[in-house]
């Protein structure tokens, strides 16, 4: 997590292998995604009035479906991304071989931005473009906000299917297993689903984990009311 050690071989353990921003954000999207579209058809189709078997049906086609869709897509969207990266990289590794002055002219304002100045301005530049790595994840870094650690398309994709599927088949437990009061007990577990995605994911901010927890039941809490809203326009 944040909290560290210090030492020379921890520093140098940490900052060798760098993390990135690994799969939370994945996660989070789709463990939301999968409770706000399922209850979503819960409510939709229970304010139709029509039969927990219909919903059930409705549900698992939209767990399954809608999860896949979810994953694939961030799946597109990560490989895009690094695909862009990888192109980025190579034109500087072509500017590099074609214009090595005028790119060494770049990390030079690069690091002057980030404090050196004189002999030790001169000194960094020298050492950096010694380095054709170093010089190269410079660029990436300074000249387009690229860090160093490329997106994992495939880990991206999975995150998102599995925390889409575990919390997409919470809202249907209570129809699965016939349970009576079907309904509430669906909104009551979605919400608790709601409000543990937002306390969890408060683990990683600034904000308290109840107001977390409120915030995202709240958002998903307006989502399910809207669906719930336009299936009783529908109802017999």
């Amino acid at each position: 997590m944040i909290e560290h050690g210090h030492s020379p071989h921890e520093i140098a353990a940490r900052i060798g292998a760098p993390p990135g921003r690994g799969v939370l954000r994945d996660a989070v999207y789709g463990g939301i995604d999968g409770s706000v579209t399922t209850f979503a058809i819960v409510a939709g189709v229970a304010g139709a009035g029509l039969s927990p078997f219909v919903i059930v049906a409705l549900g698992l086609a939209n767990v399954l479906a809608d999860g896949f869709s979810m994953a694939a897509a961030n799946y597109s969207g990560a490989k895009a991304e690094q695909d862009n990266i990888r192109r980025i990289r190579a034109i500087e590794e072509r500017h590099i071989r074609e214009h090595p002055e005028g790119e060494r002219r770049e990390a030079r304002e690069i690091l002057a931005r980030k404090g050196l100045e004189g002999a030790v301005l001169e000194q960094a530049t020298d050492a950096i473009v010694a380095d054709r790595e170093a010089w190269i994840a410079l660029m990436m870094e300074g000249e387009y906000g690229l860090g160093g650690v490329d997106p994992h398309p495939m880990r991206a994709a999975l995150a998102t299917f599995l925390s889409f599927l575990v919390a997409g088949m919470i809202p249907l437990l209570p129809f699965l297993f016939g349970l009576s009061g079907g309904f509430a007990l669906s909104a009551w577990m979605t919400a608790a689903v709601f409000f543990a995605i937002g306390a969890l994911k408060s683990r990683w901010s600034l904000a308290p984990w109840w107001r977390s927890g409120i915030e995202t039941l709240l958002i998903g809490g307006v989502a399910a009311s809207i669906a719930y809203v336009v299936g009783t326009l529908f109802a017999a």
